[in-house]
């Protein structure tokens, strides 16, 4: 193979010993799954134990930490999100499990590289080369030899505001940017996007238009789930597809944008922002719902969804066990016909 200076090949020059794991099995589930962060992570590493026919699709609004700095110096869509994503598709392997940690290691320094994560610069990189972001990302998941893809939301990076009801009531106030939101006390009234109706990726239209499972969740509310159906092209085309549609809940309320949020609280804000949407599922964990006997007649009237109770708690606090996660999947596919038992 053949590099020129300065130009990363296209995927189609790339050895077939650096391709990913994606199955050739057709009857695999195709599944989609939206988000960004933690929450997108054990999602990933949940559905990837069922299918390789998996599709990560990422928010672009990150601002903060490692993110933040290299979107601000170098311009282009913010790499933290889609670096997590991407981690959580490596193989199992010793290949993928030295990458993912390549991946994932943040530099401690007293200059300029303390913080930045080293799959954040190396995505950066690809994205100089090919001066295409699916095409870096593609290259970066050949690499980890990753189960799956990931592509971003958007084309173009984004900004959050939201309009945020202060603890002790009264006028909303006008809070924007991600890392901001997160920490912000009090009740969002209203999120959006800046700018307002911001280009879909066209291979991310696709995947959707493909899937037989879309699943939005689990993940900061407001700055991971939510941003994906404030994109108009991505909204339509979730709205309108004959797949399959879950909504993995969180455990409950989190520090910052959803301290005071039931989950009910969670459904009456989504529908608010996407009243068209129809949800199949909706999945929580056991003991989370337990505390909310509601949360049932509001998913079916809210969404016509049905709920489904499974504990998925992780030992580590307010995460989801991708195990159990994994379960949670798996039942709801057998019970949808999506997936056969000696599949699994």
């Amino acid at each position: 193979m053949t590099v020129e200076t300065g130009r990363a090949p296209s995927t189609e020059e790339l050895p077939l010993s650096f391709t990913g794991g994606r199955s050739a099995q057709r009857n695999e589930p195709q599944i989609v799954s939206f988000g960004g962060g933690h929450g997108l992570y054990a999602a990933l590493r949940a559905f990837r134990l069922i299918t390789d026919s998996l599709t990560a699709v990422v928010t672009v609004a990150d601002d903060g930490g490692s993110s933040g700095r290299l979107r601000q110096e170098m311009g282009g869509l913010p790499p933290g999100d889609l670096r997590m994503a991407l981690a959580a598709l490596c193989d199992d392997g010793e290949w993928g499990r030295v990458w993912r940690d390549v991946i994932q290691h943040r530099f401690t320094s007293a200059g300029h590289l303390d913080g930045h994560a080293v799959g954040n610069l190396l995505i950066a990189a690809l994205w100089q080369l090919n001066d295409d972001h699916v095409e870096g990302l593609d290259w970066i998941a050949r690499l980890l030899r990753a189960h799956g893809r990931v592509l971003p939301m958007s084309s173009v990076p984004l900004a959050i505001e939201a309009d945020v009801v202060p603890p002790a009531g009264g006028t909303p106030q006008l809070v924007r940017g991600q890392s901001v939101l997160a920490k912000t006390p009090g009740r969002v009234a209203e999120v959006r996007l800046v700018p307002g109706a911001p280009p879909a990726r066209a291979e991310t239209i696709e995947a959707v238009g493909a899937a037989d499972v879309l699943n939005l969740g689990p993940g900061s509310w407001y700055t991971s789930v939510m941003p994906h159906l404030l994109v108009p092209e991505l909204a339509h085309a979730i709205q309108e597809s004959s797949a399959l549609k879950s909504l993995t809940l969180n455990l409950g309320a989190a520090p910052g944008e959803t301290a005071d949020l039931t989950l009910v609280d969670h459904l009456q804000s989504l529908h608010l922002h996407a009243p068209r949407l129809h949800l199949d599922y909706v999945l929580v964990d056991a003991v989370a719902a337990a505390k909310e006997p509601t949360l049932p007649a509001i998913a079916e009237s809210l969404f016509g969804a049905q709920v489904r109770t499974h504990p998925l708690t992780s030992r580590r606090p307010r995460q989801h066990d991708s195990l159990k996660l994994a379960a949670c999947y798996r039942d709801m596919l057998l019970d949808s016909g999506l997936l056969e038992e000696d599949q699994w």
